[in-house]
């Protein structure tokens, strides 16, 4: 699939419309959620079910934390739980469930005053310092595809880096660039 088609994104609208507005014991009508990911600087993998019955696992957050961590450092934060969502919900929408390679989680302020002197694409006040923005690619799927379907799911904020073949998305306000 080339592009998102309107029938698609009207369909995963009305959906997430819906559950959002079930009473909670609809929540546990709901397929479990489940991610894979590869990090390219640590080399590590880890597929894991993050949510069942509408509810977040706990253990499964923490691998995730750990496999986020800033790996110049070693720091691991908590990374919010709707940015899984939103990986989630974008694999959906170009309906390729592969693993996402990851070029950047949690940053560090350290590590993100480094980047930051280093390059005018690193914001200094980046959502990356609160576990909320991850920059990444999904092998198997064109990065503008995947950049146009980010973009319509209208949930925070979107980057644009084919020189680099990654994506930003992060949970802050509805944004875009690049």
């Amino acid at each position: 699939m080339e592009s998102l088609s309107r029938r698609q994104f009207i369909k995963l609208g009305l959906c997430v419309a819906a559950t959002a507005a079930m009473p909670s014991l609809a929540w546990a009508k709901l397929p479990a959620r489940k991610l894979s990911f590869y990090n390219l600087h640590t080399s590590e993998a880890l597929q894991v079910t993050y949510s069942e019955n509408g509810k977040y696992i706990p253990a499964a957050l923490q691998e995730l934390d750990h496999l986020l961590r800033d790996y110049r450092t070693g720091d691991v934060t908590a990374i919010d739980p709707a940015l899984f969502d939103q990986l989630h919900a974008l694999q959906h929408l170009v309906e390729t469930p592969g693993t996402y390679h990851v070029i950047s989680g949690y940053r560090s302020p350290k590590t993100n005053q480094m980047l930051n002197a280093n390059s005018d694409g690193v914001a200094k006040h980046s959502l990356h310092m609160e576990g909320r923005a991850i920059d990444i690619c999904l092998p198997g799927k064109k990065l503008t595809l995947l950049h146009k379907a980010a973009l319509k799911m209208y949930a925070g904020g979107v980057g644009y880096y084919p020189q680099s073949n990654f994506i930003h998305l992060d949970t802050g306000r509805t944004r875009h660039w690049g």
